[in-house]
Parts: structure tokens; sequence; C-alpha cells
């Protein structure tokens, strides 16, 4: 090995093994060189993963780090507001000395409450000025009627049914003056043109019901025993 042997000189044979010295030195070096690179760059592409990870979960996106998210902001619950009062109706105006509208005039029957039947009890039309000023009123008793209805609304007397009369009657009511116009009911019943029979209404519960021209009252209950 040390001593070449061969037809060419020596130094051929030193200079042949120095060449494939060097050339198996540089193999060697670049196969761990290629080694060390990817082992290196493997470690460093996971580190850079990893970083940017983590930068990207700590840190929020470049806008919300100027603008505030909207789910932070609390906007301020207004305060439950009542619902108005509704007004109360304003009472109607009445021109002195004028005619009372039905607005301003009140209308009401009185009775005795409890009559045994086949009695004849007084009942009673009132009529009041409601107003604060004085007005005319036309009462005429033609104008005037009082009904008798049963629990079903049907109608067993009136009091003009047989016996209508007829008054010339305008007066000038006061502010709170009352009206009051007796009339007696012979307990019978009756209907608008007084042909029919008429025979004593029964026990049982009935109301009365008073007109005076276009204004009716409330209904007025009478028991009859």
């Amino acid at each position: 090995m040390l001593h070449p042997v061969g037809p060419l000189p020596a130094a051929v044979y030193w200079r042949r093994r120095l060449l494939v010295l060097v050339l198996l030195l540089a193999v060697l070096g670049g196969a761990g060189w290629l080694g060390v690179s990817l082992l290196g760059g493997s470690d460093g592409d996971a580190a850079a993963a990893e970083a940017t990870a983590t930068t990207t979960t700590a840190q929020p996106p470049a806008l919300d780090r100027v603008v505030p998210s909207l789910a932070s902001v609390r906007t301020p619950t207004p305060p439950p507001t009542e619902a108005p009062e509704p007004a109360e109706p304003s009472a109607p105006e009445q021109e002195a000395g004028a005619p009372c509208g039905d607005d301003v005039v009140a209308l009401e029957v009185r009775t005795p409450g409890s009559v045994p039947a086949g009695s004849q009890p007084v009942l009673e039309l009132v009529v009041t000025n409601t107003s604060d000023v004085p007005c005319t009123r036309v009462l005429d008793e033609e104008l005037q009627e009082i009904v008798l209805l049963d629990a079903a609304g049907t109608r067993l007397w009136g009091s003009n049914d047989c016996f209508p009369e007829q008054s010339d009657d305008t007066r000038t009511l006061a502010p709170g003056e009352q009206v009051v116009f007796p009339l007696t009911w012979g307990g019978l019943t009756s209907e608008p043109t007084c042909s029919a029979e008429r025979v004593p209404v029964g026990p049982g519960q009935y109301v009365l019901r008073a007109r005076l021209d276009t204004k009716t009252s409330p209904d007025a209950a009478l028991e009859v025993t």
C-alpha cells in the first residue's frame, strides 16, 4: 500500500490516491452538512409555526386593538316609562240661557223598590240640570214617558199607552235644579194602542226606564211581590 507497484512512476500513483481521498472526504462532508441542514430546518419551521400560533392566539386582530368590540360595549337600559293616565273627559260647556242639551240633563226614575202585585205605586220622573249655568228645557208631558220591562227586556207597560197627556211646559233650570214629575201606575200591562187586554203584572223582578224626548234614563229596579 505504501509502495505503489506499477509501470508508472510512484508520483502518479500517489496523486491518484490523494485525489480519491479528497473526493471521499468531500462526499462525506456534504452528506453530513445536508443532514444537519434538514434537521435544523425542521426544528426551525416547527418553532416558527408555534411562535406564529402563540402570537395569533395572544394578540387580538389589529382592528380590535383600535376599536373595542361591540359585545364589550354596554348600552344603558332606559328606565321603564309609565303609560300616561287617560285624561278625564272635560265637562260639557253649556251656554247660559240656551236650551239644555241632553249632555247636561240628568234623568232618573224613582221607585218604591218593592210593591205588591195589583197595587198602584207612585213613580217619579226626575229631571236635573247638571251644568254650572241656567238653561232652558222643554218639559211637555207628551215628551215624558216611563216604561216597564221584564227581565228579558220585553215591554209590559208604558205611561203614554192608555192615558196620553199634553202640556206646554218650558222651564229655565238653575244649576243643579231638579224637577220632579210624579206618576201613578195602575199595576196593569198595556201596549201603545191600548187595544189589548190589560192584566195585572205578576210577581217578579222588573225595571223601569224613563224618557224625556231624546234623553233616556238608567234602568231602575222594581220588585213586584
